[in-house]
């Protein structure tokens, strides 16, 4: 039952059936006006069904509201964590968690616009996805109340949520009578599966299951070579081809499926306690990282990079645990943005069966100097010499540790 009396609020809304029987429940449950917001993520569905459903639904015209995001998806979130280099447990590129914060920002936006006293979403009260919601959705608007379905109803089965769309006529297509036999999330960065067929650890993943990259042993036996170009950190064009944002991770993306590249398999820590198996596809933002790296790699000075990938796995943490728009999370944001001021040049690529990697890399603020590691004789900028003090220098605490051991006769 509803805890407390709700006027209007903005559901998070894919047009899918369970945020379907979500709409109809809130309705039903709270007695409510409520106003849908979906998406265009890149998820590679059209909106317009879902229009359609939340009209069939009752839904006023002027309460669905449905936005391309795209361009600031990739601009403001992907690009900005790309930055960063960042991976959750060293694996993870985070293609749903970058997603969160965008989509409860658009929602306390909207609920703003048309004076809506609460939001909603179709999260689990299992996984991430919950936190990350609720956590945009309370930095943004304090007082905002949040109405959680999957934590408040009876619905706790797949037939009761047949039952419950049956008896108030939301369509059900064939396909979603029994249960699933994994769920997906996509947008321009990543698809993820999980579930079902997957929670086995010990068990590969069934080939039915990828959807954005092909077999890397089926990949072509020919390597695709690609250039990349970025200016302060953010790639602009590729084989010399400017490029927007959207478009340009659109374009990896093909790249990359066509190669196989980007396939993850994981087990992940889930930041509400328990460990969970995924199977995630990031074609064109694995090919971006390793990419970003290599311009890094010439451009960045040894004590500022190495200070990055300290940051790195505190900066990946924070967005998988839904606090993009903490005081951290901002503050390391200034630092790596700090460090991209001269992360511009061109990175040459070489892909080929589910592998990316860097085969050459150029900038005109490069820090790389042949002279100085070249082994020819004639190089003036390094002494040999000056090594030996160098070394006797960083030897000092461990010939002072030898000496005791050798005292104590350890």
């Amino acid at each position: 039952m509803a805890e407390k009396r709700v006027k209007k609020v903005v559901l998070a809304y894919s047009g899918g059936l369970d945020t379907s029987i979500i709409l109809k429940w809130l309705q039903t449950t709270y007695g409510c006006e409520v106003v849908t917001f979906t998406a265009d993520l890149g998820q590679g569905e059209e909106l317009g069904p879902a229009r359609d459903k939340a009209l069939l639904l009752g839904i006023k015209p002027e309460n669905i509201f449905m936005e391309d995001v795209r361009e600031e998806f990739v601009r403001d979130y992907v690009f900005p964590m790309f930055r960063a280099n960042a991976q959750y447990e060293g694996l993870y590129l985070l293609g749903t968690s970058i997603a969160r914060p965008l989509i409860a920002k658009k929602q306390i936006e909207i609920a703003e616009k048309v004076g809506a006293d609460a939001v909603s979403h179709g999260a689990t009260g299992k996984g991430n996805d919950q936190v990350r919601f609720e956590l945009g959705y309370y930095a943004l608007k304090p007082d905002v109340t949040i109405i959680a379905p999957w934590r408040e109803w009876d619905l706790t089965s797949r037939t009761r949520l047949i039952e419950f769309a049956e008896r108030h006529q939301i369509p059900i297509a064939k396909d979603k009578r029994g249960d699933a036999p994994f769920s997906v999330d996509a947008n321009l960065l990543h698809a993820s599966s999980e579930g079902k067929v997957l929670e086995d650890p010990a068990v590969e993943v069934p080939d039915y299951v990828y959807s954005r990259t092909i077999d890397p042993e089926k990949a072509p036996d020919q390597a695709t070579v690609i250039t990349i170009d970025f200016e302060k950190g953010d790639p602009v064009a590729i084989d010399g081809v400017k490029m927007s944002p959207a478009t340009l991770l659109a374009k990896l993306n093909d790249l990359g499926r066509a190669n196989g590249i980007g396939r993850l398999d994981l087990v992940e820590n889930r930041f509400v306690g328990m460990k969970s198996r995924g199977m995630y596809e990031t074609p064109g933002g694995t090919i971006l990282y390793f990419a970003h790296r290599g311009i890094e790699s010439i451009t960045l000075d040894r004590g500022a990079a190495h200070l990055k990938d300290e940051l790195m796995p505190k900066y990946a943490e924070l967005i998988y645990n839904g606090f993009w728009f903490s005081p951290e999370r901002e503050m390391l944001q200034s630092l790596i943005d700090r460090s991209q001021e001269f992360v511009t040049g061109r990175v040459t690529l070489k892909l080929y069966k589910g592998s990316a990697w860097v085969i050459g890399r150029e900038s005109p603020y490069s820090l790389y100097d042949q002279e100085l590691v070249t082994f020819e004789e004639g190089a003036v900028a390094y002494d040999h010499r000056d090594a030996a003090g160098f070394i006797r220098l960083n030897a000092l605490r461990l010939r002072t540790l030898g000496q005791r051991k050798k005292k104590l006769g350890l």
